[in-house]
């Protein structure tokens, strides 16, 4: 299946009855959960499974495996085909093999995915980094009625990367590395990356970076940093306005190489909601008031946040599923 051909996509809902259908499954490995999705050839979600992910080879596999045996035993998907199985997981991943490295989130320095899943659920499987599968979930959600358009994806989470959407397929590079923009040397600082860099922009306009730079109480230091700096607190505000500058300035790359039509942004610092995109969009202003160029682009006007709850990860997954 190519992915200009794919049906235009209807959000997920609530699980809805199936009558005899084929269906392609979808899986999104993050570094907390596991979620894998069924959806039919109008690309609607019929239903879905969560669990928590487990860190290393032998228990990511397992709490694959058992999100994936649910799945498919669901009462639901009865009477379903499945036709094909598209996992999107962190980490350098090669398309062709189905090999994973260095998907330090989950524990995995190396594994054979791939074959391991089609080895044991008897389904071809499509491997895809994470960011890529989201970017063509959040391409297909979201893009109205022009999916065979351009968008591009700005994950802001534990760290930052991008993925690009070109007449509805995703741009990976010769490498893989398409979208690594957070390790851009960027940062308008000199700290280390642990990529072994300086500077980079991942260090400022991320969740580690926010957590780096800002030890306020609460789990959560980036919601924590939003409170302070609303209530005025000189510290919070530096850092939130640096954490700003760094998300606008990855804005600014994705619309300067690629010039989508949207820019989505997702990931864990997403939950920020509207303070997070209101600041994105005036730092963006204030990069283009000196600029008629950059003015008129209107980069800030073509921002977008996936909508909370929005599955665009396991969504991409099974988009990409042979």
């Amino acid at each position: 299946m190519t992915l200009s051909s794919t049906p235009a996509l209807r959000a997920p809902h609530a699980t809805v009855p199936s009558a005899a259908r084929t269906v392609r499954i979808g899986v999104d490995i993050g570094g907390t959960k596991i979620e894998a999705v069924a959806i039919d050839q109008d690309c609607t979600v019929l239903h879905t499974v969560r669990r928590s992910t487990g860190f290393g080879n032998e228990a990511l596999l397992s709490s694959l495996f058992g999100v994936l045996d649910v799945l498919r035993g669901a009462e639901t998907l009865a009477d379903c085909t499945v036709s094909g199985l598209g996992i999107g997981i962190p980490g350098t991943v090669n398309t062709e093999t189905g090999y994973v490295a260095n998907a330090v989130n989950v524990g995995v320095a190396g594994l054979d995915l791939g074959s391991l899943v089609e080895a044991e659920h008897g389904l071809p499987v499509t491997m895809e980094n994470d960011v890529n599968a989201a970017a063509i979930g959040a391409h297909y959600l979201l893009a109205d009625s022009d999916a065979s358009g351009s968008s591009a994806y700005l994950n802001l989470g534990t760290g930052l990367a991008a993925g690009y959407v070109s007449n509805g397929v995703v741009v990976r590079g010769t490498s893989g590395a398409a979208g690594e923009i957070g390790h851009l040397p960027l940062g308008m600082r000199g700290e280390e990356c642990p990529c072994g860099q300086k500077g980079c922009l991942e260090l400022i306009a991320s969740g580690s970076g926010i957590a780096r730079q800002w030890k306020g109480p609460g789990q959560w230091p980036a919601v924590s940093l939003f409170d302070a700096a609303l209530d005025g607190d000189p510290v919070a505000k530096v850092v939130q306005q640096r954490f700003f500058e760094g998300a606008a300035t990855a804005i600014r790359i994705l619309g300067l190489t690629y010039d989508p039509a949207s820019i989505y942004i997702g990931g864990g610092l997403n939950a920020l909601g509207a303070p997070l995109l209101r600041g994105i969009q005036l730092e963006l202003a204030r990069f283009c008031a000196p600029s008629p160029f950059l003015s008129g682009l209107a980069l800030g006007d073509r921002v977008r946040l996936v909508p909370p709850g929005l599955s665009i990860g396991s969504v991409g997954a099974a988009i990409v599923a042979d």
